[in-house]
């Protein structure tokens, strides 16, 4: 029955900051106690990424009726950046409380952490699955004789011809095998991902 009450409290409040924002105004921030405790958390962590700490000081600085510019400055980021996280705080402030009544803390952390990550980036889908990936950084490992190949060790020509040849992917450039190789390298393998023949 707490929940509901409290529910109830926080609803009241939001009503009653809800109005018209001023053009250059910055949005007014409301935050429960709970989330403010969470908020107090992520900016202080040492675990949680950098990124997210600062939203989270942000918020924080905006409900302590900070304005954009000054925040901007003390965190060393956009004034419009600062508008933007308040804005999406201000648009996800009701779900937050709705969360943090029916679901909990662990509830209310995970849905802040989403509130204030980055969102998906636009863009094309990437053109090879992880799989395919994988299997070209694994022919790279191979020694080139192995697949009948008159050099001593992988170029990224080769390479392309040899994993459109074993069907991998139907086709790829030889700059984006280098960029497979060069991205890929020092978490694929400790040794040179691209195999020399062995004396």
């Amino acid at each position: 029955m707490v929940g509901i009450w409290h529910l109830m409290q926080v609803m009241q409040i939001t009503k009653d900051a809800e109005g018209s924002v001023m053009p250059g105004k910055a949005r007014k921030i409301i935050i429960s106690e709970r989330q403010q405790e969470v908020l107090r958390m992520l900016s202080r962590s040492r675990q949680c990424p950098q990124g997210l700490a600062q939203r989270a000081e942000m918020i924080l600085l905006g409900f302590e009726r900070w304005n954009n510019e000054d925040i901007a400055e003390l965190l060393q980021c956009e004034r419009h950046t600062v508008a933007m996280w308040r804005r999406r705080w201000a648009s996800a402030f009701q779900k937050l409380v709705l969360i943090e009544c029916m679901e909990g803390l662990a509830g209310l952390r995970a849905a802040i952490g989403e509130v204030l990550s980055d969102l998906p980036r636009p863009g094309c889908p990437g053109k090879f699955t992880a799989e395919q990936v994988t299997l070209i950084l694994a022919v790279a490992c191979e020694p080139p004789e192995k697949s009948d190949r008159p050099v001593t060790h992988w170029t990224p020509r080769e390479l392309a011809d040899e994993v459109k040849k074993r069907q991998i992917v139907p086709s790829i450039s030889a700059r984006h095998v280098g960029r497979f190789l060069k991205d890929g390298g020092p978490q694929a393998a400790s040794e040179p991902l691209l195999a020399q023949c062995q004396t």
